[in-house]
């Protein structure tokens, strides 16, 4: 063989491999999300909206270097556990809980899988994480809420309604288990503002009724609702009856205000899911969970309802002015 040959042949046969596995089909990483509300729902498609987008944005293209799968468990126990298991079994590379039911159950379903998740409050007392410095496990993520914001609520709603003299707290205290440090935050800033705070806890829909034409048939009344999975899921009933009867009314969710409630002040969702995207991000490039640090919200949003003002035109003055920033 002359040298120009074995040149050529050998030089040949070092591309080989390289053409081969250029050829080979890329590996699509897989992710799972567990949704905190029911298929169908506008707020929940916004959130897998955004989740999707945020993804891309980083380069994870859905169906070509990503596949996303969502479950919709609603506030339903059983099904958020069950839809748990269901993903796990898919073997993601990673999962997403979109809320505290859905981290809680994904966290019982797998301690390997890596999770990414957006709960209310507290991570280290749900034992969700072992510290917000170093997680400790296979989840990490972002907190969206913290219970001194009850005080801010109340503040909030006695700046749009001056009479304000007595506020109710509504929650489900099986969805939400931190509801009593909302409640007692509320009841602080209540000695401050001169406003009585109690809470009144609700599982069913009829109960939502009671406890909603209760507290509006004191004059000078108001309400707080806490954010859960129930609360969320019942959420139009809640702005219906707190507009039948004119209750002015706080929410922490934004999507409360923009269906039709008075008034909400919590983080933005854009923001959060910016920060679980760069978390998912990082792992699917070979980070740990374990040493990713849990994040707060860093940014809010004030949303009032200005068609709910007119709406909400109880017997005591409404000021749409904006509230005071302290």
């Amino acid at each position: 063989m002359r040298r120009r040959e074995f040149v050529s042949l050998i030089c040949g046969a070092a591309a080989w491999p390289l053409a081969v596995r250029a050829q080979q089909p890329h590996r699509v990483r897989r992710i799972g999300v567990l949704m905190a509300f029911t298929a169908g729902d506008a707020e929940g498609l916004y959130r897998a909206r955004t989740i999707a987008q945020e993804l891309q944005d980083l380069g994870w293209r859905d169906n070509y270097s990503a596949r996303i799968d969502y479950r919709w468990p609603g506030s339903d126990p059983e099904q958020i556990q069950a839809l748990a298991r269901e993903l796990v079994s898919l073997r993601p590379d990673v999962l997403i809980a979109d809320g505290t039911a859905p981290a809680i159950a994904l966290l019982q379903a797998t301690g390997m899988i890596p999770i990414v998740f957006v709960v209310a409050s507290d991570p280290v007392g749900l034992g969700i994480v072992q510290s917000l410095a170093r997680p400790g496990g296979n989840a990490t993520g972002v907190f969206s809420l913290e219970p001194s914001m009850g005080g801010k609520w109340l503040e909030l709603l006695k700046d749009i309604v001056p009479e304000l003299r007595r506020v109710a707290v509504i929650f489900n205290p099986d969805a939400g288990p931190l509801a009593p440090l909302y409640l007692h935050s509320v009841e602080t800033a209540g000695a401050l503002f001169s406003v009585e705070a109690t809470g009144i806890s609700v599982h069913e829909t009829s109960d939502i009724e009671r406890a909603i034409s209760s507290v509006a048939q004191e004059r000078g009344s108001g309400l707080i609702v806490l954010p859960d999975v129930f609360t969320i899921s019942h959420r139009k009933q809640i702005i219906a009856l707190t507009a039948q009867h004119r209750l002015p009314t706080i929410y922490a969710l934004r999507y409360f205000a923009t269906d039709g409630g008075l008034l909400s002040y919590g983080p933005s969702p854009l923001g959060l899911f910016r920060q679980v995207g760069s978390y998912v991000d990082r792992i699917l490039k070979g980070e740990d969970p374990a040493n990713l640090p849990v994040q707060g919200p860093t940014k809010f949003e004030l949303v009032l309802n200005l068609k709910a003002t007119k709406r909400s035109a109880s017997p005591f003055p409404i000021s749409c002015s904006p509230p005071p920033t302290r």
